[in-house]
């Protein structure tokens, strides 16, 4: 039975992706990123190394995701925004390497208000859709 309702909960994510808008799956994007970011912070607090060290490189994998969607020549904040994520990056290795929770907790302190903010333009270009999307608002695409 649970095997059942994992597999249909597999296939329904899997649709969801693969029918998002680019807005949407930058924004899928965030909130993934930010879960796992929380999760390697708990790990780390209670010690469970091989836990935070999963979530933590799950959460650099997100992050090269969005380094590689990130499209610098539509968005003139592009390339602060690239060097942000590569910050974010060096940082979460350092925290994984170090068992450091206070350098997990700085990234997520960076990066939340961005999720919000996304979050925010999305909702905006979904407003102004298809104009916006077909333009590429949010420097994906």
């Amino acid at each position: 039975m649970y095997e059942n309702v994992t597999r249909a909960r597999s296939q329904f994510n899997r649709e969801a992706i693969l029918s998002a808008s680019p807005a949407k799956l930058l924004t899928m994007l965030y909130d993934r990123l930010l879960l796992d970011l929380g999760r390697a912070e708990a790990a780390q607090q209670q010690q469970r190394w091989q836990d935070a060290s999963a979530e933590l490189v799950h959460a650099q994998a997100i992050l090269a995701e969005l380094t590689s969607s990130l499209d610098t020549e539509v968005w003139e904040g592009g390339r602060e925004l690239q060097a942000l994520y590569a910050f974010a990056t060096a940082e979460l290795i350092a925290a994984n390497t170090r068992r450091d929770p206070l350098k997990t907790r700085s990234i997520i302190e960076i990066l939340e208000p961005l999720r919000a903010t996304w979050h925010e333009a999305a909702e905006t270009a979904r407003a102004a859709e298809p104009v916006a999307a077909s333009r590429g608002v949010l420097g994906v695409g």
